[in-house]
């Protein structure tokens, strides 16, 4: 080999080197980039959590129809409410514990503001529906307000969260133009069949 080829291919092995270290850049700015879009995103929602809680609003639905008077039917279903709340913040510390995470950190405050003030202005309108005797009332609020708070929260999260908190919306106004006597089969759907079927998904899909 002449001392020019050896030149030249010296000259063409320098020119392959910058190519190499752009594509190494470039897959270190896509890690960093999912990275960021993790840390940004809450995911600690409880697929199997979900679910749980679905069956038992599945369950207060017959319950809570078969009842004599609106009080005791109030106390199944505020019953049932907290029952499932234990159940879905136990099953989302367990996956955000899986997941490395804990549900003290920003995001996950703000995933909780977000869904914070509908839940207290819908803790707030049962009471003053209870006072006044309101209780046909009640299903269409706790409709609208817990998918208020769903898809206020679920800008912090997957868009999945998100489409919750629309259906929950779209059912409490279903619930407003029906009969006050479907009251019952609309929670049952809501806080039942969707709870089911999008916890399935998430935990299909997203893990727990």
């Amino acid at each position: 080999m002449t001392p020019k080829e050896v030149a030249r291919g010296s000259r063409d092995e320098g020119r392959v080197k910058p190519s190499s270290v752009g594509d190494h850049a470039a897959e270190n700015l896509v890690y960093i980039r999912q990275a960021m879009e993790r840390s940004a995103t809450f995911t600690s929602i409880p697929g199997a959590g979900g679910v749980a809680m679905g069956v038992i609003a599945l369950a207060a639905s017959p319950v809570a129809a078969r009842q004599s008077s609106d009080d005791r039917w109030l106390a199944v279903w505020l019953g049932a409410a907290t029952i499932a709340a234990i159940v879905g913040l136990i099953a989302m510390a367990r996956k955000a514990k899986r997941g490395g995470g804990n549900l003290t950190g920003g995001i996950a405050r703000r995933f909780a503001l977000g869904m914070a003030a509908p839940f207290v202005a819908g803790a707030a309108i049962t009471y003053e529906l209870w006072a006044v005797r309101s209780f046909n009332v009640m299903v269409p609020a706790w409709l609208l307000l817990y998918g208020a708070g769903v898809l206020t929260g679920g800008i912090f999260s997957v868009p999945v969260v998100r489409a919750i908190g629309l259906c929950f919306m779209a059912l409490g106004i279903a619930a407003i133009v029906s009969p006050p006597e479907w009251g019952d089969v609309w929670l049952g759907i809501g806080f039942g069949g969707l709870h089911i079927g999008f916890g399935a998904y998430i935990a299909r899909n997203y893990g727990g």
